[in-house]
C-alpha cells in the first residue's frame, strides 16, 4: 500500500495548492532548485517531520533528485584491501584497536587480487571500486602499491577509482591524482561538536585537512557519516551542510550497525522511516551530489530499500569492510522494480 502510494504521488509531482505538508515540502525543494541552500532549521524541521508526512518528503526530494541524476542508479563496488591492524580508536569501527570482533586481520592485499576485485567490480555493474586499506594513514610502501595499481585498474577494466587510505598529506593527496585516482574518499562521520565522542586519537580538523588537500590536488571528494551513534538532530543536518559548504560530490550515508566487541555495540538508535528522512535531508541539502546509500542500510531500511533510491542515487552493491550485504541479484531487481536503471561507465574510445 504504501509504495503504491508513493508511485501515485511521484506520477504528478507539481506542488499542490494549500498549506498540506506536500505543498511544504515540495515548495522547498522547489527553492532548493532556484539555488536555495538548506538552513540548519530547515533541515531539523525536515528530521523531527511527522511519519504521516513521509511520502510527501521523499516525493519533494525526489523532485530534486531527478532533476540532477535522473532514474540513473550508480552502482559501487568495495574492497578491504588492507582488514584489521588499525591504532586508531573510532568507536563504531570493527577494525580499530578498541575493538574485539572477530574479524580477519591481513596487510595489503597482492596486486594480482586488487585486480580480482575490479573484475567482479565490473560484473556487478559497478561503475566505482573503491579500494580501502584500515590504518590511521597509508605506508610509503602502501602508496607506492597504490600507484602501480591503479593504472592497471583503470587500463583493463574501465573503471573509476576511488581510494580511501585513512588521513592524507598533501605530497601524497598529489601522488594519488597523478596515478589516475579519480576521488578519495575520507568520511567526516559526524559533526564536529560528537566527533571527540567516537574517536580521540585524531580530530574532526584532522579529517577536514586531509578532504582540503584531496581538493587542492584536484581530485573528487567522498565524504559522509553514519547516523545513529549517539547524535542529535542538529549533529546530522550540521554534517550534511558541512559536506555542502565542501562541496563534496559523492555522500555515502551509513547506518550505524553496532558491531559486538566494538564500543558502540548494543546502540540501536534507528528505524527505517528516520532513515528515509535522513538520506531525503541530505539530498535538500547537497542537491547535486551522488548520494550513496551505504553500510547498514540492509539492517535498518529492512523492507523500506527500496524507498531509499528517491532521494539518494547510489549503492554499495555486495559486502562492506567487515559486514556483509544483501546479494547483488536483489539490489537489480530492487532498481527494476522501481523503474530506475543502472547507470555504467561510457566505453573507452579506441
Amino acid at each position: 500500500m504504501i509504495d503504491a502510494r508513493l508511485a501515485e504521488r511521484l506520477d504528478s509531482l507539481d506542488a499542490p495548492d494549500g498549506d498540506s505538508s506536500a505543498a511544504r515540502w515540495h515548495a522547498l525543494a522547489e527553492r532548493v532548485l532556484s539555488g536555495h541552500k538548506l538552513t540548519l532549521g530547515e533541515g531539523t524541521e525536515i528530521l523531527s517531520s511527522p511519519d504521516d508526512e513521509l511520502l510527501d518528503l521523499l516525493s519533494a526530494a525526489f523532485c530534486i533528485r531527478r532533476k540532477f541524476f535522473g532514474r540513473r542508479v550508480q552502482l559501487y563496488f568495495l574492497i578491504n584491501a588492507k582488514s584489521g591492524i588499525c591504532p586508531e580508536d573510532c568507536g563504531y569501527c570493527s577494525q580499530s584497536k578498541v575493538s574485539s570482533a572477530d574479524i580477519p586481520q591481513y596487510n595489503l592485499l597482492s596486486g594480482e587480487k586488487l585486480l580480482a576485485g575490479a573484475q567482479a567490480a565490473v560484473e556487478r555493474q559497478a561503475k566505482t571500486y573503491c579500494i580501502v586499506l584500515s590504518g590511521r594513514g597509508p605506508s610509503e610502501r602502501e602508496m607506492q602499491a597504490v600507484e602501480a595499481i591503479v593504472p592497471q585498474i583503470k587500463e583493463r577494466f574501465n573503471l573509476k577509482v576511488c581510494a580511501c587510505l585513512g588521513l592524507l598529506t598533501t605530497e601524497q593527496a598529489g601522488r594519488l591524482a597523478a596515478c589516475g585516482v579519480d576521488r578519495v574518499n575520507h568520511n567526516l562521520n559526524t559533526s564536529e561538536r560528537m566527533y571527540g565522542e567516537i574517536c580521540s586519537t585524531h580530530t574532526y580538523q584532522d579529517r577536514l585537512s586531509t578532504l582540503r588537500a584531496v581538493r587542492d590536488a584536484g581530485m573528487e571528494l567522498c565524504s559522509g557519516g553514519i547516523v545513529g551513534m549517539g547524535e542529535n538532530h542538529e549533529d546530522v543536518v550540521r554534517l550534511a551542510l558541512e559536506l555542502a559548504e565542501l562541496g563534496v560530490h559523492s555522500i555515502p550515508v551509513n547506518f550505524l550497525n553496532p558491531i559486538d566487541g566494538t564500543p558502540l555495540a548494543g546502540t540501536w538508535n534507528l528505524n527505517p522511516r528516520y532513515c528515509l528522512k535522513v538520506l531525503s535531508m541530505v539530498r535538500f541539502a547537497n542537491p547535486k551530489s551522488e548520494i550513496r546509500i551505504a553500510g547498514g542500510r540492509e539492517l535498518h531500511l529492512s523492507s523500506m530499500q527500496a524507498m531509499g533510491l528517491y532521494p539518494a542515487n547510489s549503492l554499495f552493491v555486495g559486502d562492506y569492510l567487515t559486514t556483509k550485504g544483501q546479494l547483488p541479484e536483489l539490489d537489480y531487481k530492487m532498481i527494476e522494480d522501481l523503474g530506475f536503471e543502472v547507470e555504467h561507465n561510457p566505453p573507452r574510445e579506441q
